[in-house]
């Protein structure tokens, strides 16, 4: 009955609302992403109909905390498909149930207003985090040993872009958390797609696939942090040149630098 009503009472009048919760400026940067997506429309239009349904004694920190348990069951079952690699489709499972509780914790917790802002930051990214090492320690057991480096050089690739991301965050306070059009959900849609296909035709592929990856993602890297320096760069630029209109103190004059626009 409490879960009718409160879908109930998610009317028209309420959509402004709820969408300023839930999406729109936060006190705490952390607590409010930027994602630009593919599927960030259809996941919006998800969320309207999921989060008044979720059941009252259903809070955003056990969403939170079920992610440790998908981790420890995606490296069960790929080490079971070390074997069989049938059991791929139950990691592929634990990627799905890790979508809906990652993606719809914080914003339980903003529908809510739970208040868990800086509780939530800090253990769904530290939780991810630990996510992304099981899926690569999940693929190691698929590999043989010689391939361990290219795992670890993928693992460094790929949380050099979780850092990138932390660092952006501190410096900007725009907590960015996709790249382009390819964000979180496209990921998991990835991974999935990536598992199905060594059902299909083995893990030859990956083994081939795995210095790729890690190739081409440290040039996107490095593509990425270029960008963000010389976004930085101008912003620093730009204050130091409001500072001394304001103040007039005595100015160094950078004549060789150019502000110009990323």
């Amino acid at each position: 009955m409490q879960r009718e009503m409160a879908a109930g009472s998610f009317g028209k009048t309420d959509v402004a609302d709820w969408s300023a919760r839930v999406y729109g400026k936060q006190k705490f940067a952390g607590a409010g992403k930027t994602n630009t997506g593919w599927l960030v429309p259809l996941e919006r239009r998800l969320a309207k109909f999921v989060l008044p349904r979720v059941p009252r004694w259903l809070e955003t920190y056990h969403l939170t905390l079920l992610t440790p348990v998908w981790a420890i069951l995606i490296v069960v079952f790929s080490y079971l498909a070390e074997h069989d690699l049938r059991w791929l489709w139950m990691v592929n499972l634990m990627i799905v149930f890790h979508y809906f509780t990652d993606h719809f914790d914080g914003k339980l917790g903003k529908f809510r207003d739970t208040g868990l802002r800086k509780w939530g930051f800090y253990m769904d990214h530290l939780f991810d985090y630990g996510f992304l090492c099981s899926i690569l320690i999940g693929y190691s057991f698929l590999l043989p040993q010689r391939a361990i480096f290219i795992m670890m050089l993928v693992l460094c690739v790929f949380s050099s872009f979780m850092f990138h991301t932390f660092l952006m965050l501190a410096a900007t306070e725009e907590f960015k958390v996709s790249f382009s059009r390819f964000g979180p959900t496209e990921l998991r849609i990835a991974l999935i797609v990536i598992n199905a296909l060594l059902v299909r035709f083995g893990t030859r592929g990956l083994r081939g696939a795995l210095p790729w990856v890690a190739g081409c993602g440290t040039v996107a890297l490095v593509l990425l942090a270029y960008r963000a320096q010389k976004r930085l760069w101008q912003s620093d630029m730009l204050a130091k040149q409001a500072d001394c209109k304001v103040n007039r103190p005595p100015c160094i004059s950078y004549n060789q630098t150019r502000i110009r626009s990323v």
